[in-house]
């Protein structure tokens, strides 16, 4: 059954226009991941706007596309400046770079970009073979079992993508209750719109996601330039010795093992909301390790360090769609900007999506393992001037992610009103990076906030407003519970 929806899903996503638009996506992520303090939500907050014209496969291929080669894009500068491009690529650069600064700089890209490859493609199986029965065992919830679990989802978020678990709550209740802003979704009846007509419809998800992602990222690098009076990116193209840079497929595949573990971590990482990329890049760098029988080798240019890293990190990139296709919530924030532009074309995430677009979704998983070759064939290829992008000045790097920011808000919608909304969440983002409170929850929260509202609300009508049913309900009661235990532990923490 799989196999054939799986081929019917290669039939669309062969299509030239689809296979074009995948390519252009990896390179973009590529190229974005390469230039340190950007990255793929970036990217994809920039990029979302443009697929408003695309078809629903195309644009999505093209997202996935641009998350993938982000992901991986960030090793480069982490090996050749030790300035990681995203924050995962941080556990990178521990091996990286003094593998580069040995001479064999291209040797350590391959390394990283065949693991990155590997562990995405496994992540993309497990998505694939798992997205389905998750979906249909999603289908036996009801409104109390979905606000028992995105309660449970508003808790781990908090608690790990942020120092604080009190900001991270706050953050992730803000951005839920600014997702209440517009009509009321049962008697159409205003709520905080203050008789401005653009905000009937709610505030925009772009001008918010642009806004307080990739435009405040912005503010604080220039405001970081200012501080050290310095816009260019350090750093040359290494001289190196081109026999030592091979990397023969023995080499490569002796390690299988640290391989198959790392893409196995990263991918149990990403099916879980909040963990993020960061850690299962450091779990996997932790984890081969451990299991090292010459564990003093890590941190001098070790290549089995690259590879547990660079192979976590992208396993995440697939299995973060699990929960997104089966619960319609996010694993982290590019799959939480992945739901924005499905639901900007008409497709609404959770239990009946695979039901109710099959073909689609099918479609988007060929995609995935194309975007895998797109992403072995183009990363090979740049390898041999991925060096000389890292050196471009962030003085013309920094202005033209500005402009695209502003077209990007104003385009679809040709309303300046949204760009000063965009200006607005820009300055709240520089606000947010500098107190501590976490960007990430803010944003899942905004999302998960009509979800949250429509199945508390039915939990109200259904049961005369006794929430002694989160008790009652066996799945409700785990998720309660994990919820407690989550608060209980991320307190003991902090």
């Amino acid at each position: 059954m799989i196999i054939d929806q799986l081929l019917a899903g290669f039939a669309g996503a062969l299509a030239p226009l689809n296979l074009v638009f995948m390519a252009i996506g990896v390179a973009l992520g590529i190229v974005v991941g390469i230039l340190p303090g950007l990255g793929s939500v970036t990217a994809l907050s920039i990029l979302i706007p443009i697929t408003f014209y695309m078809d629903p496969l195309v644009a999505i291929a093209f997202l996935v596309g641009v998350n993938k080669g982000g992901t991986s894009g960030g090793a480069v500068p982490a090996i050749l400046l030790n300035a990681p491009g995203t924050p995962e690529a941080a556990a990178t650069a521990l091996d990286g770079h003094p593998m580069a600064k040995k001479g064999k700089p291209v040797k350590a890209m391959k390394t990283a970009l065949y693991s990155s490859v590997f562990g995405d493609t496994i992540s993309d199986i497990l998505l694939i073979l798992l997205a389905a029965p998750f979906a249909a065992f999603a289908l036996r919830f009801g409104p109390a079992e979905f606000t028992a679990i995105v309660l449970f989802s508003f808790t781990l978020i908090a608690g790990l993508s942020g120092h604080s678990l009190i900001k991270g709550i706050i953050a992730a209740f803000f951005g839920l209750f600014l997702s209440t802003i517009g009509l009321d979704p049962v008697d159409s009846s205003s709520r905080m719109t203050f008789d401005i007509v653009e905000l009937y419809d709610g505030i925009s998800l772009n001008a918010l996601a642009i806004g307080v992602l990739a435009l405040s990222s912005v503010i604080q690098q220039i405001f970081v330039m200012r501080r050290d009076g310095n816009g260019a990116q350090a750093g040359t193209w290494q001289n190196f010795d081109r026999e030592a840079n091979k990397l023969k497929p023995a080499e490569f595949w002796s390690r299988w093992p640290t391989l198959v573990r790392s893409a196995f971590i990263g991918s149990g990482v990403g099916m879980l909301p909040g963990l993020g990329v960061s850690l299962a890049a450091f779990l996997g760098y932790g984890s081969a390790k451990r299991a090292s029988k010459t564990p003093e080798k890590f941190g001098t240019g070790h290549g089995e360090g690259i590879m547990a890293t660079e192979a976590a990190n992208s396993a995440v990139v697939g299995a973060n769609l699990v929960p997104t296709i089966a619960l319609g919530i996010p694993g982290n924030i590019a799959a939480a900007l992945i739901i924005g532009a499905f639901m900007i074309h008409g497709v609404v995430p959770g239990p009946f999506m695979i039901e109710q677009h099959g073909e689609l979704i099918y479609g988007i998983f060929a995609s995935m393992l194309i975007c895998n070759a797109f992403h072995l064939l183009i990363g090979r290829v740049g390898i041999n001037i991925w060096g000389y992008i890292t050196r471009v000045p962030k003085t013309i790097v920094l202005p033209v992610v500005i402009v695209l920011c502003i077209v990007g808000v104003y385009v679809p919608t040709q309303s300046l009103f949204d760009v000063g909304l965009m200006l607005a969440f820009a300055g709240l983002g520089f606000v947010m990076r500098n107190t501590g409170f976490s960007i990430v929850c803010f944003v899942i929260g905004f999302l998960l906030g009509p979800m949250f509202e429509t199945s508390l609300r039915q939990t109200m009508l259904m049961y005369k407003s006794d929430f002694t049913i989160l008790l009652s309900s066996p799945i409700a009661l785990i998720f309660v519970l994990l919820t407690i235990f989550s608060l209980w532990r991320f307190a003991r923490r902090g």
